[in-house]
């Protein structure tokens, strides 16, 4: 199957079905040109697709979640793009260091990655502590993203 014209970029705001009705926004912090995007997502949960606002005001530490995740729901018009953000500035909007938890040896790292190409670039080990400072290292499914937002959004 031919891909489908990419209509997204860094600071497109998009709106995400949640898997029990509803929707939730994002806001696409990279794309590294091969289908592999970086973004934030927020609540509150829309009840409707007309109900959605854009997403100016948002700020990426309010985000609910964030992370790695796959275009597929873009290109197939599941999710879809709803705006740009108001006055972009991708310094705004940093791709964080990732946690990586091995729970039965206690122990953590956190990982970075290049910002344009996704790259791995070095891991430092740190406290498992941690754990809840940081996007957890891996790359999500758009369903993935769709059901971790739809837990999160729960009434």
């Amino acid at each position: 199957m031919a891909r489908r014209k990419i209509n997204y970029k860094e600071g497109s705001c998009i709106a995400i079905p949640l898997r029990e009705g509803g929707y939730a926004r994002g806001i696409i912090a990279r794309v590294d040109g091969k289908g592999g995007i970086f973004g934030y997502f927020f609540g509150p949960k829309f009840s409707s697709f007309e109900e959605i606002e854009n997403c100016s005001g948002l700020k990426c530490q309010d985000a609910i979640l964030s992370g790695r995740f796959g275009d597929p729901g873009l290109l197939n018009d599941e999710w879809k793009v709803i705006g740009e953000y108001t006055s972009w500035d991708k310094t705004d909007w940093p791709m964080p260091a990732f946690i990586r938890i091995d729970e039965s040896e206690n122990r953590a790292w956190l990982s970075y990655y290049d910002e344009y190409d996704f790259s791995f670039i070095k891991e430092d080990e740190v406290s498992p502590e941690l754990k809840d400072k940081y996007p957890y290292d891996r790359d999500m499914g758009y369903g993935a993203v769709e059901i971790r937002l739809t837990k999160l959004l729960r009434d």
